[in-house]
């Protein structure tokens, strides 16, 4: 038998989907039990239900005020202001759609009218808020504020979707990040979502590294610690060649200056993955670029000799190998360039041909065999900075480019490719290289890595999955989870010079417009929404907001989520720890939960206790 329901007021006034009730009486406990139940009473956020025939219309209480009925008399000896009888409780409502045939459903069909009753609304009616559709699978997440009922997301509308979780420090969203997905992989999926499907997690401040984290152990996670601060190298990220020798993406790695350096990269580049397919062909180039600097004495800059002789040196030949190709002379023979070896006597160069002698001194076959044992044993980038080296003299040598505008560039590629060698690792494909999750943690990265490796990744999974879904159906996928996202899609310096920022935000843009069709999806975490594109965060479909106070981040909020109605957009900064609205294509209205904390797996974000660190320490010293 169903319980009566408790009648609380009448509509009164009616304004599109704002309505006014009259209250029957005060009504102004928070909590009111009936018939078992123990329901929220009318205050700012609850859920009221305005019954209307066969129909109940959901809304939300936005604001009360009190009218005082006989506030017209002024004088003291006649003043009546609010004498109990004269009060009477006004609450403002907002309707958040309808319950109709045992169903939840968002819709305008239906509208307040006056003399309309208003009740309570019941732990049924609740249910079918904040309930799925049949047979929906979903996963548990916390308890709503104000009704304590459990609320579960739907898999599929919120995890087939970009997801933005914001709050300040210390609001919870790490743990909210983690959980949502910890509860994922619990679910009755778990085997299968291992099989179909990865996670990247960019995590910069190494807290999902822990051995438990997302439910997961080592067998099904990898977890890489990229570190450019150690003496050693330690776990290497896995990279596809592709991706990292590219022009765009090395052009903006070394600040290549436009006019000059960029266009001796794309060359280069281009030179090198077309020709240099193996250590002969390196060694016969480079070889052949000091005969013809040799030969070509008179038409090449007067120190192309030298630079060919420092590149040598810095790809790592010997004084002794190379010593035969200084201190020798030269001058024209009736303007035929001559040269002598360092003896003055044996000739090197006559008639425009290197002499068998001059061969033989200046040692071009060990030289050529130094040239390709050193690039044999070079790491893939240490063959790119090999070739780049030899580049710059060839670009110089005949004057078309002078080297003091390329010498500096060299000055960052050296930093760049001494940071890159720790950290990533040449592949050809990406086979095997990933597990189901997989976390990168760029706590110990330098600033270069840690702008780098983010861009290169999320680019080079999403064509990955590009690649392999296009034109067939969708079969795996593929989730990107970028954890204190400001850092990398900051959109602050787009238009203004910064080719490195413009280039990464085109990437993630890309990303986020087309991905969801290729089943690729991004989850971002932020502190800073204001800091990140309005593009991407336009773009996001559901949301999970912590505590927010700055205004920035608030306005934007509110300038990018269509879902979130004003009084749920108001109680933003007023949110505890761990209190969060949802929002957006997964929830049919805005929903205030209390996250679940987990007592033992969770990220490494806990406030720090001093005064437990300070004791603590204190103790030691004692002892």
């Amino acid at each position: 038998m169903t319980s009566p329901s408790k009648k609380l007021g009448v509509i009164v006034g009616v304004d599109g989907t704002v309505s006014q009730v009259g209250m029957y009486s005060m009504s102004n406990d928070s909590q009111l039990l009936w018939y078992g139940d123990v329901l929220t009473g009318p205050k700012i956020g609850a859920f009221l239900t305005i019954n209307q025939n066969d129909v109940k219309i959901i809304a939300t209480v936005s604001s009360e005020k009190v009218v005082d009925q006989q506030n017209t008399v002024r004088s003291v000896e006649f003043d009546n202001r609010f004498h109990k009888d004269s009060i009477n409780r006004v609450i403002t409502l907002k309707t958040k759609g309808v319950i109709e045939e045992n169903k939840f459903q968002v819709t305008s069909q239906y509208v307040p009218m006056v003399g309309n009753e208003v009740t309570l609304t019941t732990k049924e009616e609740l249910d079918l808020i904040f309930g799925l559709e049949p047979g929906e699978d979903s996963i548990y997440i916390g308890n709503s504020l104000l009704e304590g009922q459990p609320i579960n997301i739907p898999i599929n509308k919120f995890f087939a979707s970009h997801i933005g979780i914001f709050g300040n420090t210390g609001s919870g969203k790490s743990n909210t990040l983690h959980k949502t997905y910890l509860e994922l992989f619990r679910s009755q999926y778990r085997s299968s979502i291992l099989n179909c499907s990865q996670f990247f997690v960019i995590d910069f401040n190494g807290e999902y590294t822990g051995d438990n984290t997302f439910g997961l152990d080592a067998s099904n996670k990898l977890i890489f610690e990229i570190d450019t601060r150690a003496a050693e190298a330690g776990q290497k990220m896995p990279i596809k060649k592709s991706y990292l020798f590219d022009p765009d993406i090395l052009a903006i790695l070394f600040d290549a200056s436009p006019a000059t350096q960029v266009p001796f990269l794309r060359n280069a580049l281009r030179t090198f993955n077309n020709s240099i397919t193996d250590e002969e062909k390196f060694a016969e180039m480079e070889l052949g670029l000091l005969r013809s600097i040799i030969i070509g004495t008179g038409k090449v800059s007067a120190d192309a000799l030298e630079n060919w002789i420092k590149a040598a040196e810095t790809v790592g030949i010997a004084d002794e190998i190379l010593e035969g190709l200084k201190g020798n002379s030269s001058w024209n023979d009736y303007g035929n360039p001559v040269i002598n070896a360092s003896d003055g006597q044996t000739s090197i160069l006559k008639k425009g041909q290197i002499t068998e002698k001059g061969e033989e001194l200046l040692k071009l076959e060990i030289i050529k065999n130094e040239l390709s044992a050193k690039y044999k044993e070079a790491s893939p980038i240490y063959k790119l900075s090999h070739f780049l080296e030899f580049q710059k003299v060839y670009v110089s040598a005949w004057k078309s480019t002078k080297i003091e505008f390329i010498n500096p560039l060299f000055h960052r590629i050296k930093s760049a490719f001494e940071s890159l060698e720790k950290v990533v690792e040449i592949k050809e494909n990406l086979d095997a290289c990933f597990k189901p999750m997989n976390i990168i943690s760029l706590v110990h990265a330098n600033q270069e890595i840690t702008r780098l490796m983010p861009m290169l990744l999320s680019k080079m999974v999403y064509d990955e999955q590009k690649s392999t879904v296009a034109g067939n159906d969708v079969t795996q996928t593929k989730h990107l989870i970028i954890d204190e996202a400001h850092n990398i899609l900051n959109a602050e310096y787009r238009n203004n010079g910064d080719d490195w920022q413009d280039y990464r935000l085109s990437v993630f843009e890309e990303i986020i417009k087309e991905g969801r069709k290729f089943g690729f999806y991004l989850t971002l975490s932020s502190q800073r929404p204001a800091d990140i594109s309005s593009t991407i965060m336009s773009q996001l479909h559901n949301y999970l907001i912590h505590r927010l106070v700055n205004e920035k981040d608030l306005k934007m909020l509110e300038n990018t989520m269509p879902t979130l109605d004003r009084n749920s957009y108001q109680m933003i900064p007023s949110l505890g720890q761990g209190e969060a609205i949802i929002t957006g294509n997964a929830m049919q209205v805005p929903v205030f939960v209390k996250v679940e904390k987990e007592e033992i797996n969770r990220p490494k974000s806990d406030d720090i206790i001093l005064t437990k660190l300070w004791t603590e320490n204190e103790l030691i010293e004692l002892f």
